[in-house]
C-alpha cells in the first residue's frame, strides 16, 4: 500500500466511523436507554469492531509479532471480523449491564453506510482486489504487481454497491417496520450470503472443501444468526399472550368505577 493510499484509506475509514457514530446516536435517541447505557453500548461496539477487525491478522502474524505488538500496527483488517466483533461486544455489554432493550435495528443502517464508505477506501488504497478477469469493467491495480494489461475484479466496488443498496432497503424497512427487531440480523445474513459467493472472485486460498476461511466463517455465522432469529421469534410468540392479557386487565381496570 502506498503512503497516499494508506493515508487516504485512514481518513476515509475515520470519516465513515464518525458518520456511523453520529447516525447511531440519532437512531438510539428514541430508545429507552439511560446516557451511561448508551455510551456503554457505543463504546463496546467501537472497541469490539476494532479488535475483531485486527485479531485475525494479529493471530496469523506469529507469536513474536503478537507479543511485540508490531502486528497490531501492520496493514491488514477484516471488515467481517470488525462487524461481528462489534456485534459480540455489544451483546456482552448488554449482558453485563443487564440492558434488555433491543438495539440491533439502530446499528443496521449506520453499519451498511459505513462499510460502503470504508470499501471506497479499500479501492483507493488498492487492497482487497479480486481475481484476474476479462470483464469490460475490470480494473488494473498497481498494488497487485501485475503487468499493465492485466485487469482484476473491483470487488471493493461490488461491496460498495451491495452495502449501499442494503442501506436503502434498511431505510425503507425502518419506515415500514419490516422485520422489526431483527433488521440487523437480516442485513448481516444477506451480507454473509453475498460474501460467501463473491469470495470465489477473490484471490483467497481454499482450506477445506474448496472453500476459503471467509466462506467457512460466513456459513457458520449465517447459521448462528438464523438460529438466534428463530429463538427471538419464539420468545416474542411466547410473550404475546401474556401482553394481550395484561392489556385486557388494564382496559378492565380503566372501565371500573372509581367508587363501588
Amino acid at each position: 500500500m502506498t503512503d497516499f493510499g494508506r493515508w487516504g484509506y485512514t481518513l476515509i475509514l475515520l470519516g465513515s466511523l464518525v458518520a456511523a457514530s453520529l447516525l447511531v446516536q440519532r437512531r438510539q435517541s428514541k430508545l429507552s436507554l439511560s446516557m451511561p447505557e448508551r455510551w456503554a453500548i457505543r463504546l463496546s461496539a467501537f472497541l469490539g469492531a476494532m479488535l475483531g477487525a485486527k485479531l485475525p491478522f494479529v493471530m496469523s502474524s506469529g507469536w513474536e509479532a503478537f507479543y511485540s505488538g508490531n502486528a497490531w500496527f501492520m496493514d491488514g483488517k477484516t471488515i467481517l471480523g470488525g462487524i461481528f466483533g462489534g456485534y459480540l461486544a455489544v451483546e456482552f455489554a448488554k449482558w453485563i449491564f443487564q440492558i434488555r432493550v433491543k438495539t440491533g435495528d439502530s446499528f443496521a443502517l449506520p453499519i451498511a453506510i459505513a462499510v460502503g464508505v470504508g470499501r471506497i477506501g479499500c479501492f483507493m488504497a488498492g487492497c482487497c482486489f479480486g481475481n484476474v478477469t476479462e470483464v469490460p469493467w475490470g480494473i488494473h491495480f498497481d498494488t497487485a504487481s501485475d503487468p499493465p494489461e492485466v485487469l482484476r475484479h473491483p470487488t471493493q466496488l461490488y461491496e460498495v454497491a451491495f452495502h449501499w443498496m442494503a442501506a436503502v432497503v434498511l431505510l425503507v424497512a425502518a419506515k415500514r417496520r419490516w422485520v422489526e427487531g431483527n433488521q440487523l440480523k437480516a442485513y448481516l445474513i444477506a451480507y454473509l450470503a453475498f460474501r460467501f459467493f463473491t469470495e470465489w472472485l477473490r484471490p483467497e486460498s481454499a482450506i477445506l472443501l474448496n472453500l476459503t476461511s471467509y466462506q467457512i466463517a460466513s456459513a457458520l455465522l449465517m447459521t448462528v444468526l438464523i438460529v438466534l432469529w428463530r429463538w427471538d421469534s419464539k420468545l416474542v410468540a411466547m410473550q404475546e399472550p401474556a401482553l394481550e392479557l395484561l392489556h385486557k386487565d388494564l382496559q378492565n381496570d380503566l372501565h371500573k368505577p372509581l367508587i363501588d
